[in-house]
């Protein structure tokens, strides 16, 4: 069975229960800790899902909030529905239903 894997990605809540607001509060916490990044890569960092992150910065973030990855990434994992199959709903039996016209050959009067 197929299964559905998805994230959040919860930096901006962590900030904010830790009473970081700004993009620029997180900047120097992470200068502190020898990570360089430019206001708009924290930026993006933030307010948008991640689909790579490195590990420093990860070990970075969860150092400055003291968390586990966990509490920062919440995995969703759940078995996809099976899609239901149709089988011969909508076929229409020809042999039943539908009769061809009688072909009627006329010879050429020439």
């Amino acid at each position: 069975m197929k299964r559905s894997v998805d994230y959040d990605w919860k930096l901006a809540e962590l900030m904010a229960r830790n009473a970081m607001h700004n993009t620029t509060d997180l900047a120097s916490h992470l200068r502190d800790r020898d990570i360089t990044l430019s206001a708009s890569q924290i930026y993006r960092l933030v307010t948008q899902r991640p689909e790579r992150i490195s590990l420093p910065i990860l070990s970075a973030l969860c150092d400055i909030f003291s968390c586990t990855p966990a509490e920062l990434i919440a995995v969703r994992a759940e078995d996809e529905k099976p899609v239901p199959r149709v089988v011969n709903e909508g076929v229409i039996d020809l042999n039943s239903q539908v009769r061809p016209r009688r072909a009627r050959v006329v010879p050429d009067d020439r």
